[in-house]
């Protein structure tokens, strides 16, 4: 699979409402190209795949918008919408804030956002210019061996 097939497959999957195999997930993954933290600046609206993988409660329950990555070092990683309506940063969900690095995964270099406050790692890959994959990486994240994928637009 090349990168313009992953790009098609993915939004064959979010069309379908976005349920999907973390197989194909991990397929879709190796055929992307990385990308650096300076480019992913700015912010960003989230959506989980429907995997069946425990975050997708833990994120649907605290009301996940997307992510804030204002500078390499002030990421803002849960960005959460509060029942007012507005758009607040979940620090204690989070445990901390975070920031971008260039981080290895799978045998490649790629923008990473590393939790301030819990082992946790997001790495990011280019579906296209204005959305990326993202595999949430660390101590206790696996479930069942599966690792966690979403999406993030340009908000």
């Amino acid at each position: 699979m090349d990168a313009e097939q992953a790009r098609a497959r993915i939004a064959a999957i979010r069309a379908a409402g976005g349920k999907v195999t973390t197989e194909e997930l991990d397929e879709l993954w190796a055929a992307l190209e990385p990308v650096r933290p300076e480019d992913i600046l700015g912010p960003w609206k989230g959506s989980a795949f429907v995997t069946g993988h425990r975050v997708e409660g833990l994120l649907k329950a605290a009301n996940w918008h997307g992510k804030d990555f204002r500078s390499l070092s002030d990421v803002r990683p849960l960005i959460c919408r509060g029942p007012d309506g507005e758009l607040f940063s979940h620090v204690e969900a989070g445990k901390g804030e975070a920031s971008l690095w260039m981080v290895e995964f799978r045998g490649e270099s790629t923008a990473s956002m590393v939790y301030d406050g819990q082992p946790v790692i997001d790495h990011f890959k280019r579906v296209d210019d204005t959305t990326l994959l993202g595999v949430m990486n660390g101590k206790d994240v696996l479930d069942d061996g599966r690792y966690f994928y979403f999406l993030l637009d340009r908000d």
